[in-house]
């Protein structure tokens, strides 16, 4: 054999294993199927989006969700937010959780409290800081990073993991004022992980695209997103969400619609109330 027909064997060889250590996870292994396509819809559903800006309010938040999914799953929870500025305008930490869901699925009905999740949000980029007449055109930008907790029960039912996560996300937005209203467009790109099993975990590319409208005594907000893991095994949930809320004195009324485009076979339906308090009014 030839020198020039070795060294092209040897090229062929080291591009296959590139190939193969870069592409294996996804076909090596069996998947764990642990994933959001074959669980109840608290499980690991797609976190909403941030869009660039910190709360610089304490933000309280309850409300009450209905799914119904393709499989003839119905449920139905309690779910609570609080979102907290930790002393300043520019960082935030929230928790939130279904505290507890009532469901009915194929295995029977039944009822259990969900996972916890944690995340500090931190202002990395705001017009604010700059004093130039430009600085309007400065978009906003944020960092979150989270956590969620194994607290979530009934993983032999499906209903939730029965394994911690976390994942953390890049948020940038930038708002169009127009007249007496707020347009504001934002995106986002990070990274989710979740334990499957003992010796496995799924990590996962978030992404999003979030359109608002706001007014005084009103707001719209349009989010498209989701995440896709590498087990390419219903591990890349994708969503549209669609939220109206009012604004009535630091009351916040809210309505939202989830429709699941991809492994994420729920409708959501969720109604309920929050309330800003302006804590930090003379904070930088």
């Amino acid at each position: 054999m030839s020198l020039p027909s070795v060294r092209k064997y040897l090229v062929a060889f080291c591009l296959w294993s590139l190939v193969t250590a870069v592409f294996c996870p996804s076909f090596a292994f069996t998947p764990t199927g642990v994933a959001p396509a074959f669980f109840g819809p608290n499980a690991l559903p797609i976190p909403d989006m941030s869009d660039g800006r910190v709360d610089e309010q304490l933000k309280l938040e309850l409300a009450g969700d209905g799914y119904f999914g393709f499989n003839g799953d119905k449920t139905a929870d309690l779910f609570a937010r609080v979102s907290v500025p930790l002393f300043t305008r520019w960082a935030t930490i929230a928790l939130w959780m279904p505290v507890y869901e009532w469901y009915s699925q194929a295995d029977g009905i039944g009822s259990g409290a969900g996972d916890v999740y944690i995340a500090t949000n931190i202002q990395v980029l705001h017009n604010d800081w700059l004093k130039t007449e430009k600085a309007r055109y400065i978009p906003q930008m944020t960092v979150r990073v989270g956590v969620k907790t194994a607290s979530g029960e009934q993983f032999q039912l499906k209903r939730h993991f029965d394994s911690p996560g976390y994942f953390f996300d890049l948020a940038i937005g930038q708002t169009i004022p127009i007249r007496s209203i707020n347009l504001r467009f934002a995106g986002s790109v990070g990274f989710l992980c979740w334990q499957t099993t003992e010796a496995r975990q799924n990590d996962a590319v978030m992404y999003g695209l979030q359109a608002q409208l706001n007014h005084e005594y009103f707001s719209l907000q349009a989010e498209w997103g989701g995440y896709v893991g590498w087990e390419r095994y219903g591990d890349a949930p994708m969503s549209i969400k669609v939220r109206a809320a009012g604004h009535i004195k630091g009351f916040e009324p809210f309505a939202q619609y989830q429709y699941g485009i991809k492994d994420y076979p729920f409708h959501q339906i969720r109604v309920g109330l929050a309330y800003r308090l302006p804590i930090l009014k003379s904070r930088p």
